[in-house]
């Protein structure tokens, strides 16, 4: 990932020099007649191999970083013709990218749009359309070309779908196209396969390590030896117990693969992609995590009916092939209350990544679950290195249930950052998970019991080590009250901003007193002046003659945290976003409404703007051709890039470089 980044970045300073070399589509266009009146206007473009230009269709509601459709415009056409519908384009192709988290709808190597037109000023020889559309390879380019259709002569034109050939002109011929890399939300900066299938390989790890986890739980654990001992007493013979055993394996795989191509096909990607910023999204899996919590903390169980594990238990007593299926299923039914929580929390968290991620996520977790069944069959002598089952197993599953609980409150927070209740601050988020780290602690120190925990007699060394852990996370997180930005943990809780005393404790920890500031300003992150309007803080610039820098973000963009935790703070960094330039955050995520006189429906995207939101939303794809966040752009004071924006960038080293490079070039 880090090569990719380093690439982009060194990619996108010569950028301008790849505009004029690369021109990935040769456009043509030509007009069929359809009768006296009325004309078809083709437009076909011919795209280089390894390059996709993207339908006028491709969905912008994605919620990270989707590409732009194509958009077209014909230009004097009042008094002189009517368009007879919408442009109609070729077949294209649709596949899901999991960087982006969106649908793509892309023409590769050709591409056809067609637009019916009724001629009414009969004097009308030429008609002018143009293209705006974005075409990528391993960067993006943003192009628009324009095309000049001669109408047939109406007196020798007279067989219909006679075509006349045309040439089409670059819009603006002193420069081809805008070559851009549009880095992606949360860190994506390339738009390539690597990317998803690394997104895929985290999810799997992951799960993997959830469904290790719940081998470690009573309801699984004990399981280990009975299922042993099953195979080595009913196989004939070693080789039979073996093969026996890897299709049990096998058949625990299969069933949860399975769930999670259920819960794919049911709900469908492009719906799962809206998931993970949708505030009703958010709201339920708190309730659900915190049921999952209290299930593990020992308040109830959470079981499927008993009549369904007889049923299976009768068919996996049948034995051969179809028995150890149906024992498999068993499994999977008698350790539900153990195993249903994390599979549901697996499930939640690779949904929202939408296409084949809640697949990756069960065959991760069946894997991990299945593998020791499998290898403690085969070779049984292993058997004698497993600990003991204990009062051991309890203690995983309640630790589980403290780690279920804090997550559950990630999800809150992220509902209340988006409609900005101010409900659960930064103070409060800490304090929570204060409490319960510290109550996990003393629960491993055997101060707590819970219903299920057998007497304490003493602490094995693990489990003391595990209390020294979580109580020193416990004890890093307290100066968090007081201001202490955590970096360890900054994509987390709410930023410093959001809370009872965004310049600290005691009001000025950050340097930066409220009196005095300009009108729309506030002090944001650090002790930064920011502004959260554009006029009003591009007004500001003016005033002081400093460049702007226009930070595109989100309430609960996790990368923007790290950006302005890790990033910002830093001594030289900070000096730079204080003195030498205008900060305008823009909430792409704010749901907070606009007045209805600045309400409007976008010329972009045809979308409505009704919110704050929106607006930021539309100003980002409108002038910048991307929908990325965090995403910055350093601008003089006519509005003209100073040099190319760039996205999530960790290294400081690297900010830095760009900060002071796009400084320099302000006059």
């Amino acid at each position: 990932m880090r090569k990719i980044v380093l690439f982009l970045l060194s990619f996108m300073a010569f950028a301008n020099t790849y505009a004029q070399m690369v021109n990935p589509v040769k456009w043509s266009s030509r007009v069929a007649k359809i009768s006296d009146t009325e004309y078809t206007l083709v437009m076909e473009g011919k795209i280089d191999n390894g390059w996709h230009l993207y339908s006028q269709y491709t969905p912008q509601d994605g919620g990270v970083g989707a590409p732009l459709p194509a958009e077209f415009n014909f230009t004097e056409a009042k008094g002189n013709y009517e368009l007879i519908g919408k442009v109609i384009e070729s077949p294209y192709k649709k596949q899901y990218n999991d960087v982006f988290e969106v649908n793509e709808y892309f023409f590769e190597k050709k591409v056809t749009f067609t637009q019916k037109i009724k001629v009414i000023n009969p004097n009308l020889t030429t008609i002018k359309a143009t293209i705006d559309y974005q075409v990528c390879k391993e960067a993006c380019i943003n192009g628009d070309f324009a095309f000049r259709f001669t109408l047939p002569n109406t007196a020798t034109a007279a067989v219909p779908e006679t075509t006349v050939k045309t040439d089409s002109v670059p819009a603006d011929s002193s420069e081809v196209a805008k070559a851009t890399v549009a880095p992606q939300a949360d860190g994506a900066v390339s738009k390539t396969n690597k990317e998803p299938e690394k997104g895929l390989w985290t999810i799997f790890f992951l799960a993997f390590l959830g469904g290790f986890a719940a081998l470690l739980t009573p309801c699984v654990f004990p399981m280990i030896p009975m299922t042993v001992s099953f195979f080595t007493k009913q196989s004939k013979t070693p080789a039979q117990g073996k093969r026996n055993a890897i299709f049990y394996g096998i058949s625990i795989i299969a069933i949860y693969v399975l769930l999670g191509s259920l819960v794919t096909g049911i709900f469908g990607a492009e719906a799962l992609n809206e998931l993970s910023t949708d505030v009703w999204f958010n709201l339920f899996f708190f309730i659900l995590l915190v049921i999952f919590a209290a299930s593990f903390l020992g308040a109830f169980e959470i079981m499927l009916p008993n009549s369904w594990a007889n049923k299976v238990d009768r068919q996996a007593d049948k034995g051969g092939v179809v028995g150890i299926l149906f024992m498999a299923l068993a499994l999977a039914i008698v350790s539900f209350s153990c195993t249903g929580p994390i599979v549901g929390t697996l499930l939640v968290e690779s949904a929202s990544k939408g296409g084949i991620a809640p697949i990756v996520g069960m065959l991760g977790f069946s894997s991990a679950l299945a593998l020791p069944f499998m290898l403690f069959a085969m070779f049984p002598g292993w058997m004698h290195s497993l600990p003991k089952s204990g009062g051991w197993l309890n203690t995983v599953k309640v630790s589980l249930g403290f780690l279920e609980l804090a997550l559950a409150f990630k999800f809150l927070s992220n509902a209340d950052l988006v409609l900005q209740l101010h409900l659960l601050e930064r103070e409060v988020f800490l304090a929570i998970w204060i409490a319960i780290f510290g109550v996990w602690g003393l629960y491993l120190l055997g101060k707590i019991t819970t219903p299920h925990d057998s007497p304490v007699t003493h602490i094995s060394v693990g489990r003391l080590s595990l209390a020294l852990l979580v109580l020193a996370f416990t004890v890093y997180m307290i100066p968090g009250l007081f201001g202490a930005p955590l970096k360890l943990i900054s994509a987390f809780p709410p930023p410093q901003t959001y809370s009872e005393s965004p310049t600290g404790f005691f009001g000025a920890s950050a340097g930066t007193s409220k009196e005095g500031l300009p009108e729309g300003a506030k002090i944001g992150e650090h002790g930064i002046i920011t502004f959260t309007d554009y006029a009003k803080g591009f007004a500001y610039a003016k005033q002081v003659n400093k460049p702007i820098m226009l930070d595109f973000t989100g309430f609960a963009c996790v990368n923007c945290r790290k950006m302005e935790i890790n990033v910002w703070s830093d001594e030289k960094v900070l000096s730079v976003l204080k003195n030498e330039v205008v900060l305008i955050s823009l909430y792409v995520d704010d749901k907070r409404k606009l007045p209805a006189n600045e309400q409007y429906v976008s010329k972009t995207t045809g979308k409505e703007v009704v919110t704050i939101g929106n607006k930021w939303t539309d100003f980002i794809i409108t002038r910048y051709k991307t929908n990325t966040q965090p995403y910055y752009v350093l601008t003089d004071l006519e509005e003209q890039k100073l040099n190319e924006p760039i996205g999530y960038t960790p290294d400081i080293a690297e900010y830095l470089a760009w900060l002071k490079e796009g400084i320099s070039k302000f006059k």
